[in-house]
């Protein structure tokens, strides 16, 4: 009689809250193509929202309660909701035993994501934060080049990240339910490449402004962090470009890299072009979707109950430095 071998690690299902345009237009139709992974639920505090979707996307459940979706049989929830709501969606996952991939940036605040952590922690589950950029395999390639010394002593790490974003009714201008502007929604991505690239940081600073759009978060932000280990990071971020050629730029001892068409960019080719010392330049064009790698990376991690390559505490250290950045830009106005 033939044995079927019982997978060891099952099928995960999953559950999606908040329902806004990256929801249905980048992490559902991607989660789709994840092995392994089923979206089971999902949740809208608009009950015709989540029904619609439901319908779009033949989701089996969806509610307009937080606590119902909770208990609908999901074995992980991904939370992509505006800023302000992650902090009670988060803890009340954690502690209905659920692991989580939480929006960027974690919270409001560095003591909700202290306590997020904690909460996950507490109840043995695992929080993974929606960084997507580390996923690129271009952005690996040159965490490999850096890694290999390749590049000598790292001077510098340099990234920008400018779109067009007008003010209208998207939580983004809202202060009270974003926590700010170009710096926590753009900046937190750039902020944590930094650290991917370059290591850890022991001090940031810049400016934040409002340049082209007049509203209550900022529109623009330019900052510089030093790296423990020695070097500089530069960031750019704004919301009022309409055109705009975004890098990733690293300057080494013996060579540079850098890579045009990655940043603010969903699933075009990025291009990599790397000059080493004694080498003539080298280019490679890469089409990836960041999205599904990071999904794939969470799901297998989640099934497995093992640390996601992102993790809560990632997270955390960059809402420490968001903050620590927005009270001296703040400081210098007053």
């Amino acid at each position: 009689m033939l044995k079927l071998r019982r997978e060891k690690y099952p099928k995960l299902n999953w559950g999606a809250a908040g329902l806004g345009r990256f929801s249905e237009t980048a992490f559902i139709p991607s989660l789709y193509l994840v092995r392994k992974a089923k979206l089971h639920s999902i949740f809208s505090n608009d009950p015709n929202r989540s029904r619609s979707l439901s319908e779009k996307f033949s989701v089996p459940n969806h509610f307009s309660n937080y606590d119902d979706f909770l208990k609908s049989g999901i074995d992980a929830v991904y939370i992509g909701s505006a800023n302000v709501h992650h902090y009670e969606q988060v803890i009340k996952a954690a502690n209905a035993g659920k692991h989580i991939l939480c929006e960027k940036p974690l919270s409001i605040t560095s003591k909700q994501a202290e306590e997020m952590v904690n909460a996950c922690k507490l109840n043995n589950v695992q929080l993974a934060v929606s960084y997507v950029y580390r996923f690129h395999p271009l952005i690996q390639k040159t965490k490999e080049l850096i890694d290999s010394q390749l590049l000598g002593k790292i001077i510098a790490v340099n990234t920008s990240f400018n779109i067009n974003l007008t003010p209208d009714d998207n939580f983004r201008f809202s202060k009270e339910l974003s926590g700010g502007g170009a710096v926590r929604d753009l900046g937190t991505h750039m902020i944590d490449l930094l650290r991917f690239l370059g290591g850890e940081i022991n001090f940031i600073d810049g400016v934040m402004d409002n340049v082209v759009y007049k509203n209550e978060v900022e529109d623009f932000a330019s900052g510089i962090v030093q790296f423990e280990k020695g070097g500089y990071g530069t960031f750019q971020v704004s919301y009022s470009s309409m055109k705009s050629i975004n890098r990733v730029e690293v300057i080494g001892h013996k060579g540079a890299v850098n890579i045009d068409n990655l940043v603010g960019q969903r699933y075009q080719s990025a291009k990599l072009s790397i000059l080493l010392e004694g080498e003539a330049r080298k280019a490679f064009r890469k089409r990836a979707n960041k999205l599904f790698r990071l999904l794939s990376s969470v799901n297998k991690s989640f099934r497995k109950n093992e640390t996601p390559l992102v993790t809560g505490y990632d997270g955390l250290i960059n809402m420490r430095l968001i903050e620590e950045f927005e009270s001296k830009c703040h400081s210098k106005k007053n």
